[in-house]
């Protein structure tokens, strides 16, 4: 359940860093003026929720992390997607796959188990 629970915030904060993060660069780079401001402050505003969410999770932040970086990649695959209209190539899904087997490694991987 605490795995699960933990899975949820881990969720909500890839999703709010990875729109974050596609946010500020439209700020940077489309927009111009009171506009571009206006979108950068809430990129800012996503990237702190990502921040708060991820350090709720209730995990120890070492094994937090490897999962972490496993629902980043994947999140950050349907995010670039809906964004930017990109869909990943075939190194990306290549690297994806062992980022996300590094990550499960990191999080599952007990301490003294092999």
């Amino acid at each position: 359940m605490k795995l699960l629970l933990a899975f949820g915030f881990l969720i909500v904060a890839t999703a709010l860093e990875s729109f974050g993060d596609a946010t500020i660069r439209i700020g940077l780079y489309n927009r111009s003026g009171a506009t571009q401001i206006a979108v950068l402050l809430g990129g800012a505003v996503l990237l702190f929720g990502y921040g708060l969410m991820l350090n709720l999770a209730p995990l120890p932040f070492a094994r937090v992390v490897g999962l972490y970086i496993a629902t980043l990649f994947c999140t950050w695959q349907v995010v670039t997607f809906i964004t930017f209209g990109a869909a990943p190539s075939l190194p990306i899904l290549v690297g994806g796959t062992l980022i996300v087997a590094g990550g499960l490694i990191v999080t599952f991987w007990r301490h003294g188990a092999g």
